[in-house]
């Protein structure tokens, strides 16, 4: 097993461009390797102590925890002296350390709680964007993706993720995530995926990985939730559930441990020199570029929707069924990125997090703006769905380089998101020819990518120190440091290749297994009877066994337009 993962692996760095320049010293490294091992075998290290779980909490967090909190706070040698000589003032300390751990913890669990609730900001977004006769099915999948989701990622997902991390110092624990599958290439330890934590049983059973898995649970069904929106209108439900276990359980897990579990591209700095390895503070690239890739995968394998295109290429507009309720879905999403990127910390003692929250509100507003003048001065009138998708870019691109920014530099990076916004809706639509209801691919996708290529420009060296197990704090191109912008140009293209591949590939094979497209007649009359059962307008849609119903579309705005629709055509695949 093994050994068919080094090979994969081989191929896939030479592929990302990571193996080329680092081919001579690694023989040279090899080369030592051998020479030591030809050297007389060096001790056995003594075994280290068990590591226990911890259910009730009780015993998490201690005064070995109020070393190093703060830049004046106890050194080991103190605390070793205090237990000899002062009982009473080590039995406090065990108090102020069981203290920081859970203002860390009800910290992390209030942001996670704030995160979940972005979920009803997805659903109210996508469903605005879309049309009314497909409202239930909309709202459906975004409904059921947390529960999917979430059981998908109990199994076996937060396993693959976190099941190697080693432990969350801010939180007093976690110790028993310690075992990363991991292989072993010119010297050097690449992690691969985490092997403990499964159902969250047996030794993980224990209060503060539950809180982590909480908190990473809710990052991962962002990432769940986003194809929804690019593939509404026209995605069978039954295919919409195989995906979600799918994605839930294997494709984020696997990536956001590269980045967050400990793994490989965590790593690029202590095996390569690349600074501190791929940095995504709160997930540019693990949370929204995996999301926004897989909704392209997605979006290509399905094709678009009826009359979306004509038949020289030219696409038609479809607007969304309910402006007013996608703009507060994104009002509910920017409220909840508050707990996305300063919850991110997971230390509420963290004082950054003040930082880490202006900046996200500075980026959004600043792409708003952009995205706003730029549509009104390319084509006479704001426009304001480009506002709302301007506004959500922005937080998805600060989502990275939140907590090693300046506020200026925060304004530069939503700036841009909301220009690249544009820029990308239309090329993705009039270039690449694919169908995006909501622009999640532009939003989430390409933004995630500028989130976590801005990082490696615009990080200032005032945080960061000891990230990835690199001393010195994090530093960009423009503060003179071009290895963490290679590190992060590292973790965008890892991420394209390797989530493109897969859910591509995962597409085309479910397809042959259950048809991923709604019949023509059902995407024609709209999704939420045949697909759903419960129409979320009664009121004013006819019945739908009568023929036709929903607003119009465009291109099909004749009863025999439509009839020619429904006649067997060519599909945009």
């Amino acid at each position: 097993m093994k050994r068919f993962f080094s090979g994969v692996f081989l191929v896939f760095m030479f592929l990302t461009g990571l193996l080329m320049p680092a081919l001579p010293a690694l023989a040279d490294e090899a080369g030592q390797q051998v020479q030591q091992s030809a050297a007389a075998p060096a001790p056995a290290p003594a075994p280290a102590p068990e590591v226990k779980p911890d259910p009730s909490g009780a015993n998490t967090g201690t005064a070995a925890d109020v070393v190093g909190a703060t830049s004046g706070a106890p050194t080991a040698d103190d605390m070793k002296k205090m237990s000899a000589s002062e009982p009473l003032a080590a039995k406090l300390a065990d108090v102020v350390g069981h203290n920081r751990i859970a203002i860390n913890i009800v910290w992390t669990l209030v942001a996670g709680f704030l995160v979940m609730f972005m979920q009803a900001g997805f659903a109210m977004a996508e469903t605005g964007f879309t049309r009314a006769k497909n409202a239930s099915h909309t709202m459906a999948m975004n409904f059921m993706v947390y529960g999917l989701g979430m059981l998908g990622y109990w199994v076996c997902g937060f396993a693959l993720q976190m099941g190697g991390v080693g432990g969350v110092a801010s939180l007093g624990g976690a110790g028993t995530l310690n075992n990363e599958f991991a292989i072993h290439l010119f010297g050097k330890d690449f992690g691969l995926f985490g092997t403990k934590g499964f159902f969250l049983s047996g030794t993980t059973y224990d209060a503060v990985i539950f809180t982590l898995f909480l908190f990473q649970m809710v990052f991962m069904d962002t990432t769940a939730t986003i194809p929804t929106g690019a593939m509404a209108e026209r995605w069978t439900f039954k295919s919409f559930v195989i995906y979600s276990f799918f994605i839930s359980a294997i494709v984020y897990p696997l990536y956001a441990n590269w980045v967050w579990g400990g793994g490989w591209l965590s790593q690029l700095g202590k095996n390569f020199g690349l600074a501190h390895g791929t940095l995504d503070f709160a997930g540019s690239s693990v949370v929204h570029m995996t999301g926004g890739v897989a909704a392209l995968a997605g979006a290509m394998v399905l094709g678009p929707r009826l009359g979306k295109f004509n038949e020289d290429g030219t696409p038609n507009a479809i607007p969304g069924h309910h402006i007013p309720m996608a703009l507060v879905g994104c009002f509910i999403l920017a409220f909840g990125w508050f707990g996305f990127n300063a919850g991110s910390s997971l230390a509420g003692g963290d004082l950054r997090i003040g930082v880490i929250a202006v900046n996200t509100m500075l980026a959004s507003a600043a792409g708003a703006f952009s995205a706003m003048l730029y549509m009104w001065f390319k084509y006479g009138k704001p426009d304001v769905s480009m506002m709302a998708n301007g506004l959500l870019a922005a937080l998805v691109a600060i989502t990275a380089p939140c907590a090693f920014v300046n506020s200026v530099s925060a304004v530069i990076i939503g700036l841009v998101a909301g220009v690249l916004l544009c820029w990308s809706v239309f090329f993705v639509e009039r270039t690449l020819k694919i169908d995006d209801p909501v622009g999640a691919i532009s939003v989430h996708g390409v933004n995630g990518a500028w989130g976590l290529l801005s990082l490696g420009l615009f990080a200032d060296g005032t945080y960061g120190d000891g990230l990835n197990g690199v001393s010195g704090a994090v530093k960009g191109l423009f503060y003179g440091n071009g290895a963490q912008f290679a590190a992060q140009c590292a973790g965008v293209l890892t991420n394209f290749i390797f989530v493109f591949a897969v859910m591509f590939v995962f597409f085309k094979v479910l397809n042959v297994i259950t048809p991923l497209r709604v019949p023509k007649e059902d995407e024609l009359r709209g999704l939420d009877l045949p697909e759903v059962s419960v129409p979320a307008y009664p009121d004013f849609q006819q019945v739908y066994q009568s023929g036709i119903i929903g607003m119009p579309d465009a291109g099909l705005n004749s009863a025999p337009a439509a009839a020619a629709a429904l006649k067997p055509r060519r599909e945009n695949a």
